[in-house]
């Protein structure tokens, strides 16, 4: 950590001593940006923003993709990355850090360097399934994402069957490796914590397991979905960053994580042709059950919607 960076947190207690109103707790989001809105950028700050967090997103580039499948990605250079990332960190206190897919082995490197400036902020990073990408790709990716981030990372989220492909490609066993297997391997390159989603049971249920090296620190089951969901990976770790950043214990941030992901699952919904979207604005829509009765709000008067072409 370089000694020479002030600390953005150091600002929280002057704002409490000077009678200002509590901001939200910021997060930092790396990511693409994903305009079918089903992950990316857009899952990322309508997670943060449901359990109560400043999103403050960094766009790593952009996909070219519908809600059934991405045909390209975009990535932005390093250098765009950086001046956005420091620009705010500079101004604002963030709590945590949450990294998704940043498209380059350049971006990267320049978010694990801004990560060890900022030691002091937990960074959640969260490996999706790549297997859109070409395989060249997909390995430079995965060996600068395991050398740069992996040692600044304080908790790893990703499906099993994906970290089982990454981490531990010459599993030999004919039993699948358990979450605290994979947790083993990745302690070696300095995760502490691992969250494995998609861990598969008998009777159509999964289990979503946090471990450590040493045990299983906490798991939660829930019946598996028919539907096939895009974007439940950026909304669980976003989620998760938002709790931590929070105040909550790992633990605890973990489980109400989970449970948030499983109602925006349960309330999913498709926007398109392709797959299934996770709400995360279930929480906000009105009960079946509210007063059918109760009277409609007066329309404001006097304010019409102007057409879509400009007139001068």
């Amino acid at each position: 950590m370089s000694t020479n960076t002030p600390s953005p947190l150091d600002d929280t207690a002057a704002q409490a001593d000077s009678g200002e109103a509590a901001s939200p707790i910021c997060v930092m989001v790396f990511n693409a940006n994903d305009p079918s809105g089903a992950g990316g950028l857009a899952g990322d700050i309508a997670a943060v923003a449901s359990v109560g967090g400043h999103p403050v997103p960094v766009v790593t580039g952009t996909y070219a993709r519908d809600s059934a499948e991405i045909f390209e990605h975009f990535a932005f250079d390093e250098d765009t990355v950086a001046e956005q990332a420091r620009a705010v960190l500079e101004d604002m206190p963030v709590q945590a850090i949450k990294v998704g897919f940043v498209g380059s082995p350049e971006n990267l490197s320049t978010i694990a360097e801004i990560a060890a400036d900022y030691a002091q902020v937990p960074v959640i990073a969260y490996m999706p399934d790549l297997s859109w990408w070409s395989d060249d790709a997909i390995d430079q990716y995965h060996d600068a994402f395991r050398e740069l981030l992996l040692p600044q990372t304080s908790v790893l989220v990703g499906n099993h069957s994906t970290l089982w492909r990454w981490l531990l490609p010459d599993w030999s066993s004919e039993r699948s490796p358990s979450a605290r297997d994979l947790a083993m391997a990745a302690s070696e390159s300095g995760v502490p914590y691992l969250l494995v989603t998609g861990v598969p049971l008998p009777e159509q249920h999964i289990d979503n397991v946090l471990a450590s090296p040493q045990s299983v620190l906490g798991n939660g089951k829930f019946e598996r979905f028919e539907a096939t969901f895009i974007g439940a990976g950026d909304t669980l770790s976003a989620t998760l960053a938002a709790l931590v950043a929070s105040g909550c214990d790992l633990g605890e941030a973990t489980s109400e994580a989970l449970t948030y992901l499983d109602g925006c699952l349960e309330h999913g919904f498709r926007p398109g042709m392709g797959h299934v979207l996770p709400d995360r604005m279930f929480w906000a829509q009105p009960d079946d059950d509210d007063d059918d009765d109760e009277p409609a709000a007066d329309p404001i008067a006097g304010f019409e919607m102007p057409p879509h072409d400009t007139k001068h």
